[in-house]
């Protein structure tokens, strides 16, 4: 049998696609999760129209400079395509298996996931969407990761279209994420938000999603000024149209799991909806075996996700003892499979 010879010797090159070089999107129903340092500081733009406005921000010695394109900035509505990859990265992370900061990903799968419509133009949209993130440059001294530099760089560092269809829609794309976002998301630096985040169609009321899941999480409540939400928001509004679109978001009512109104002394005061904070009762505990069953019962999807869902269920039921929490979930999790 003859051998395979070195790149030297004339014969095969070396293998430059070894396992580690990218990694496969294809965790079914992952999670939603975003990173913190975008969440605080407002690095996308609110407009639906092409900004190409150069944003400046500081705020508690933070500093960033946000650079468009000839494309113009990257949009809030943008960022569901890093919000897509960081959930991707999170669950396969947790389910203890290699990543890396390029990404493969089905087209489809994102506009589905992100609450999208799948049709001719979301493509195209999607496409104009990328062009944006690689194109708005950041200079920022935020830290990721624990680690401090001021540093500029792309939201994503690259991408390509793998495979497209003869008409040129795009099936699957490669993405590579910026050192900066993933360093984040192998630090953990990230937060689960609703999936109703997606739901949400004004920019404004997903940049104050994200602000009060930040900020306010769990707790009973945080309060805010007028003022400090304009400038955190990243809004371009002025500071009276800028409150008559929080109170227009008041009387409409409908930000995922946090409730707003306002209060004297032009603040705005929110509170988790009933059954997001913990109850007096520990959550349930399940064992590393258990979830390697739900694994089983539902093959691709991310097991940490049914769990963090599951528990949900059992926070909005009141928090009931649970004598056995592992048979209780894997009941759970087989009508979710049965239901599918």
């Amino acid at each position: 049998m003859g051998r395979a010879v070195t790149e030297t010797g004339g014969g095969l090159l070396p293998d430059r696609r070894q396992q580690g070089d990218f990694f496969v999107c294809d965790v079914f129903d992952a999670i939603p999760k975003d990173d913190l340092a975008s969440m605080e500081h407002p690095l996308f733009s609110l407009a639906t129209r092409p900004d190409r406005r150069i944003l400046e921000y500081e705020h508690n010695g933070v500093q960033i400079t946000v650079t468009p394109s000839v494309k113009g900035l990257a949009t809030i509505h943008d960022k569901d395509i890093l919000i897509f990859c960081i959930s991707q990265l999170m669950a396969a992370i947790n389910a203890g298996r290699q990543v890396s900061r390029t990404l493969h990903l089905k087209a489809h799968d994102l506009l589905v996931a992100t609450n999208r419509e799948t049709s001719g133009d979301a493509y195209r949209r999607l496409r104009e969407a990328f062009e944006r993130l690689a194109g708005t440059r950041i200079t920022t001294n935020i830290v990721t990761g624990e680690e401090e530099t001021t540093t500029g760089f792309g939201l994503i560092e690259r991408w390509e279209i793998v495979r497209h269809t003869r008409g040129g829609r795009m099936v699957s794309v490669a993405v590579t994420l910026s050192d900066w976002l993933y360093r984040a998301v192998l630090s953990k630096s990230v937060l689960t938000l609703s999936r109703d985040y997606f739901r949400l169609r004004k920019p404004l009321e997903r940049r104050i999603y994200e602000l009060v899941r930040k900020h306010c999480g769990r707790q009973p409540g945080w309060t805010v000024s007028v003022e400090t939400l304009l400038k955190k928001s990243g809004s371009a509004s002025p500071r009276r149209v800028f409150r008559k679109m929080l109170r227009d978001m008041i009387e409409a009512d409908h930000l995922p799991d946090y409730e707003m109104r306002e209060e004297p002394g032009d603040l705005i005061r929110f509170t988790p909806r009933s059954g997001l904070i913990e109850p007096g009762t520990p959550p349930p505990a399940l064992k590393p075996e258990t979830l390697e069953q739900a694994r089983g019962l539902m093959p691709g999807v991310d097991v940490y996700g049914l769990e963090a869902e599951w528990r949900g269920v059992w926070a909005r039921s009141g928090g009931p003892r649970l004598r056995k929490p592992d048979a209780a979930f894997l009941g759970w999790v087989r009508k979710r499979a049965a239901a599918q």
